[in-house]
C-alpha cells in the first residue's frame, strides 16, 4: 500500500461534480508527482472540505455523528484504503480499530477520506490501483512547503479592507 495525502479539493459550481485530488506521499523527482483525481458530488465535496478546513458546526453532521458514535464505542478510524477502481469509480475500505481488532467496512472514498481526515488517520492506495488510476503532474515552479502555505493562509486570515487604503499615497 502507498500512503496518500489530499493535494487539493477542486469545488465546482452547485449541482456539478467536484474533484478530490490525492497524491502519493513518495519521493518524486523535483517538480513531478503523480495524482489520483476522484470525481465526487457537491454534498460529498462539502463534507471533505469541512474536514480539511476543520470546520465545526453547532449541530453535528452525519460524519461527526458517526465519529461520535465510534468514540463512545471506544473505537476510532485506523485508516482509509482505496483498494480498487473501475473506470472513474473508486472503491475504498474504512478501517476501524476497536478493542485491539481491526474492522473493515466498505465505503465510498469521499466518505472514508472525510472521516479519516477528521481523525488524522492515514490514507492509503493499493499500488496496482495507483499505477492504473494515477496521472503525471508537473509543477510549474518549485512546490510550496507546508510552512509557506500555512504562512500565506495566516496572511489571508488577517487581511482587512483597511490594508488596501493609503497605498503609496493613493
Amino acid at each position: 500500500m502507498v500512503p496518500l495525502k489530499v493535494l487539493t479539493l477542486v469545488v465546482a459550481g452547485q449541482n456539478q461534480p467536484s474533484v478530490l485530488v490525492l497524491q502519493p506521499v513518495e519521493d518524486a523527482p523535483a517538480g513531478k508527482a503523480r495524482i489520483v483525481p476522484i470525481w465526487i458530488g457537491p454534498t460529498e465535496a462539502a463534507q471533505v472540505g469541512m474536514a480539511l478546513e476543520h470546520v465545526k458546526l453547532p449541530r453535528p453532521m452525519t460524519h461527526d455523528l458517526m465519529l461520535d458514535a465510534l468514540t463512545n464505542l471506544d473505537a476510532r478510524i485506523d485508516s482509509t484504503v482505496i483498494y480498487g477502481s473501475k473506470g472513474q469509480m473508486f472503491f475504498a475500505h474504512l478501517v476501524i480499530s476497536q478493542g485491539g481488532r481491526l474492522i473493515t467496512l466498505d465505503a465510498r472514498p469521499s466518505d472514508a477520506v472525510a472521516l479519516a481526515v477528521r481523525q488524522d488517520a492515514p490514507l492509503y492506495i493499493e499500488e496496482d490501483v495507483l499505477d492504473a488510476a494515477s496521472f503525471p503532474f508537473l509543477f510549474k515552479g518549485e512546490q510550496q512547503t507546508e510552512e509557506e502555505i500555512a504562512e500565506f493562509k495566516t496572511f489571508l486570515d488577517h487581511i482587512s479592507p483597511e490594508d488596501f487604503t493609503n497605498i503609496d499615497g493613493l
